[in-house]
Parts: structure tokens; sequence; C-alpha cells
């Protein structure tokens, strides 16, 4: 019996032990791994037809061979199955599912409703704060522009509460008439809450309203002979006019609508999604789900959609440029799920088709851009395969690098690069652990290999699957101790390359090791400069953890040295005295009288820095 009789034996077996339930289904290999996950209205009908049917598709068949069990799960109803399969999906990435790639939580632009003086901020995640939320936006660039616009319309603060608590003196952003510096009372509470409501309404879609207003008020103000509160007025009516005619209205009238459209050409494919909320185009992204070549764009559009909005809200409609396999199926989950109806529908109108066939276009652009890229990256990956006749195909390359200054703040930083460019999900910083390496470049590069493949050989949960060709920057000491720590792992066969910048540490002197042999390439050889990108990538990354973790160090107070002050007895310090050096030069007294210091914790804190 073969693999593929196999693998279907097994199915077969187990479809009479299946309840006639809606419910998702796994397809696991001998190892454990989840191949594929499925969800089905009956559990059994479905798995018949892996059995039955004589015309499976390759692909299909190929995961049918590699079957050595199945497992199931029973849910009340078939959209209860949809979510749970889009949930495990997104989870596991089994590798015979249309997967979405690059899916993460958009920005919103959030106001306060219980703060005296509510901010103005972006968020991501969950909605957990009371209060107003304005969303989702394509991008931070998107969200960081309407939060720019808003600044000079309605002057609202955009300062954290720490900053705003204490500070004497408006910052910049009054000078430059970007906020009214609620901080030092420059603006009433009660003239600075009708100025967050006015923001409210113009982010909800009601801007004609504020700029009636605005005018109302420049008149009045001008009668009053106030010609300062009447420029003020004037100022924010330019912005208001700035956003009505750089941020397009859309034409189609959408007020709470995604528009999804996708383009599929050589077997890949590109899902442009564009955001419209209260009548505004709120930017646009592309995503590039993994699918086999020959999947429907129905089944692709559809297991997208499931997937997309698994951990989003869902607005109340939905305009694809392609009919979905499950349409009536998705509309039934998601509006049980928002508690409200949702309709997914293919653009029909003039007005729809325009802005489908938009989306669309940018689908297909984004696409052609990326196979370029793809081929692109494909060529440098095998001229460097040549170059240094490696034997295996190289699909991941993995390139380390080290930071610290004089030992201290030490990191080894790991990027990873394939046919699509740099895989940023994959990049990984390593706080060096032994203080005995701290500032030693052979002995971090060591415990930084050892810890990253040592943990990929276990298997341990969160590691890498391991590279094709692992790259290290440094000279023919850091390639030597590279290769000692992966050949004791066993790893003899995973190729290393060592890169060092040259005597003058010049770009194009650099010196190549491979197999303890010195290569040198020619100053104007691409694969010279393909080698410095992928150099200079991991240098960037590593220098950029490193300053970020000595800021991290710098910026611990000295508060945080003191045994049994907590968060809030830290809040209730830095608000009193406005700064950690202000509370080391505070004497006893005026230490026991901050709310929620005792005598015993004010001496604590006097002693410390007293002693």
């Amino acid at each position: 019996m073969n693999s593929l009789e196999q693998g279907k034996k097994i199915i077969k077996d187990k479809i009479p032990l299946i309840s006639k339930n809606p419910g998702v289904y796994k397809m696991l290999s001998s190892s454990g791994e989840i191949l594929y996950i499925g969800k089905a209205k009956n559990i059994p009908n479905r798995l018949k037809s892996y059995v039955s049917d004589s015309n499976l598709p390759i692909r299909t068949e190929r995961m049918l061979s590699l079957t050595h069990n199945l497992e199931t799960t029973t849910t009340n109803n078939e959209s209860e199955a949809l979510l749970l399969e889009a949930n495990l999906i997104k989870k596991h990435k089994p590798r015979y599912n249309i997967l979405l790639r690059d899916d993460k939580s958009f920005p919103y632009i959030y106001i306060g409703n219980k703060d005296k003086w509510p901010q103005l901020t972006k968020l991501r995640g969950k909605k957990s704060k009371s209060g107003y939320y304005f969303g989702p936006f394509a991008s931070i660039g998107s969200a960081n522009w309407t939060i720019k616009i808003l600044q000079k319309i309605f002057q609202l603060r955009v300062c954290d509460d720490t900053v705003f608590k204490n500070r004497e003196r408006p910052c910049i952003l009054y000078q430059i008439k970007r906020c009214s510096a609620p901080c030092v009372q420059h603006i009433s509470e009660k003239e600075y809450l009708s100025t967050v409501n006015d923001a409210i309404d113009f982010i909800s879609g009601k801007s004609r309203r504020i700029q009636k207003n605005l005018s109302k008020e420049m008149e009045k103000a001008s009668k009053e002979l106030d010609y300062e509160k009447a420029a003020i007025s004037r100022d924010r009516i330019k912005a208001l006019t700035q956003i009505q005619t750089s941020q397009k209205i859309n034409q189609t009238n959408l007020s709470e609508a995604d528009v999804i459209s996708i383009y599929k050409e050589t077997g890949k494919t590109c899902i442009q999604v564009f955001f419209f909320r209260s009548k505004q185009n709120w930017g646009n992204q592309a995503f590039y789900p993994k699918h086999d070549p020959d999947d429907t764009i129905k089944d692709i559009l559809s297991s997208f959609i499931s997937q997309f909005y698994e951990n989003k809200s869902i607005p109340i409609l939905i305009i694809t440029n392609h009919e979905l396999s499950e349409k009536t199926l998705l509309e039934k989950t998601f509006s049980i799920k928002e508690n409200k109806q949702v309709v997914i529908k293919q653009a029909k109108s003039k007005n729809e088709i325009s802005i489908s066939k938009l989306a669309e276009k940018n689908a297909k652009q984004a696409l052609t851009q990326k196979l370029i890229q793809s081929d692109t990256n494909n060529n440098l990956i095998e001229n460097l395969a040549k170059k240094f006749k490696l034997n295996s195909n190289i699909d991941l390359i993995e390139v380390y690098d080290n930071s610290h200054i004089q030992g201290s703040d030490s990191i080894g930083a790991l990027i990873c690069f394939g046919n699509e460019g740099f895989i940023k999900k994959r990049y990984r910083k390593f706080n060096i652990k032994n203080n005995k390496v701290k500032g030693d470049d052979y002995g971090m590069m060591k415990e930084v290999l050892f810890r990253r493949f040592s943990k990929a050989i276990k298997e341990k949960s969160g590691s890498l699957s391991l590279p094709d060709l692992v790259m290290i920057d440094g000279g023919k000491g850091q390639y030597s101790v590279s290769r000692e720590v992966l050949n004791e792992l066993g790893l003899h066969d995973l190729p290393i390359l060592a890169i060092a910048k040259g005597k003058r540490r010049n770009a194009g002197e650099e010196k190549i090791y491979y197999k303890n042999k010195e290569f040198i390439l020619d100053r104007n050889d691409s694969l010279l400069f393909f080698i410095q990108r992928l150099r200079d990538e991991a240098h960037r990354f590593a220098i950029n953890t490193h300053r970020a973790k000595r800021r991290k160090n710098l910026s611990k107070s000295l508060l945080d040295q003191i045994q049994g002050i907590g968060r809030q007895r830290k809040r209730a310090l830095l608000n009193h005295f406005g700064s950690a050096r202000a509370v080391e030069s505070a004497s006893f007294d005026d230490l026991k009288s901050v709310e929620g210091i005792e005598d015993s914790i004010a001496k604590k804190i006097y002693n410390y820095f007293h002693e």
C-alpha cells in the first residue's frame, strides 16, 4: 500500500467514529505537525470526499500521503466552525492551508472620555480603555497624518499624562499653534471639552457643521474686535479646508466599508484592502496570501476574509471584486460576531465598480513589483550559491552581528533574508547572559549561535526553522568559532560565510571567508553589493537594538533602585516632586507628606540618598 492509499485508509477508518456535527478537522503528519485545518457543516461527509474522489488535486494528494492521524473538534454550528478554523489556521500556519501573511493589528485614533483634559493619541490592539476609537487606519502614516491635521484644527494635547501634569510652561506645540496648552490653563476646561467634542464630530464625518461654527466664531470675534481669537478661527478654517481637499472624500458615499480586491498572476496573489470610514478613505494595505498556484480566486478570497477579520472589528459593508465561495456563511458568522447586520457584496453599482477597480489596479501594481523583486532576489541568491559552490538550494539566509560599548548593554542580532526580501518576523535579538564574554566578540558570537541553534534542534516552542546559509559579520576568527559551534551541535553541513571589512574598513575591500578560504570580490560586482546589503541590515538592526537597550537602562529612575518602591509610590513621588532628582534632594518631612508614603518608606528613601 503506497503512502497515498495509507493516508486515505487512516481517514476512512476514522469516519465511522465521528459524529455528524459541524466542526473542524486537522490532518497530522507522523511527527504530529498539523498539515491542514478544515471546517465542515457535517465532518464525516466532508472527509468522505477525500477518500471517494478519484480526481483529487496533486496538492491534496501530497497532503494525504503525509497524513498519519486525524483530529476533530465539534462545534454548535457552522459559524462557530468558521471562526475556530480561522483562529487555528492563524495560530498553527499549516503548510497546506491558504495563509494570510504579514497580518497585524491596525492603528486607531483614540480620544478618552473620562479625562479632565482628553488626550489625542494612537492605539493598537484591544480596545480596553473607555473612550472614542476611530479607525482602522491602513498604516501608522495614515493615522499620524490625520492626528497632525486634528492638531492644526482643534489643538488637542498629544503628550502623555506624566509630561502633561509636570509642565510649568507650554511646549513648542503651543508656539506653532498645534496645541492650546491646557497643561498650564491657557484654555478653560469648558472650552477645551467643547473643542474635543468638535474633533469627535469632525472625525465622524460632520466637517461641514464644524466649518460653519468656526465661521460664526470668526465673525463674532471680529465684531467684538478680538482679532487674536478671530485669527485662530481663521487658521482652523484653513486647516479644515486643507484636509477636505487632500483627504479625498470618497465619491461612493461609503460611511463604513472595506473594499477588498484580489489580483492573481503566475500563481501568485495580491489582495488590496481599502478602509472607508465616515465617508473618508483612511488608507489601504496590500497582502500576499500564501497558497497553492492552482487555488481558485474564490477560495483564496474567502479564506483571506475569514482570517483577516478573525481579530479585527468588521464594518457593516464589505465590497469585493469577485464572488466568494462562502459568502452566505461569512455574512451570517460576521453578523453574529459583531451583533449587527454585515453585508458582503460584489461591486455592482457604477461607483462601487469604480472604487473596486481602483483597488484591483493597486493590487496588480503591487504584485508586479513584488514579482520583479522576487526574481531579482532569486537571481542574487543563485549567484551567491554558484560563487561559493554551495551544495543545497538556498531559500533562507540568516545574518548575525553583535553590538556593545566596552562590554556594556551587549546584544547579539539575527536578521533573515529570503526570495521575497528581508523577513522581519524572523528577526531576533539576544541579550548576552554570560558576563564573562561581554565585550568579547568571539565569546558573544558563540553564545548567540549556541542559543539559537540548540533551541531549534531541540524543537522548543518559538524556535525558528533552520536556515540554508549562515552569514557572520567578522573575519577568520568569527568564522572559526561559528563553525565550531555548529559542528558541536551536529550541523556540519550548514554552510557559513564570514564578511570582514578589510584593513582600512572601506566598503568594497571586504574579504569573505568560506571553508577557511579567503575570497575577494570585484568592487563593482553585484554579488558584493548584495552581501554588503545583508551585512549592513544586520549591523543596522544590531546597533538600533543596542541603542534601545542602552536608552532603556539610562532612563531607569533612581527610584527603581529602592526596594519597596512600586509603580504607584513612584508615580506619587514624581507627581509630587516633578523628578527623581527632586526626590533625591527632598527632606524627610517632605517625603512623608506625600500621599501613600508612610514614615518607614520615607525613611528608607531618605536614607538611600543620604547614607
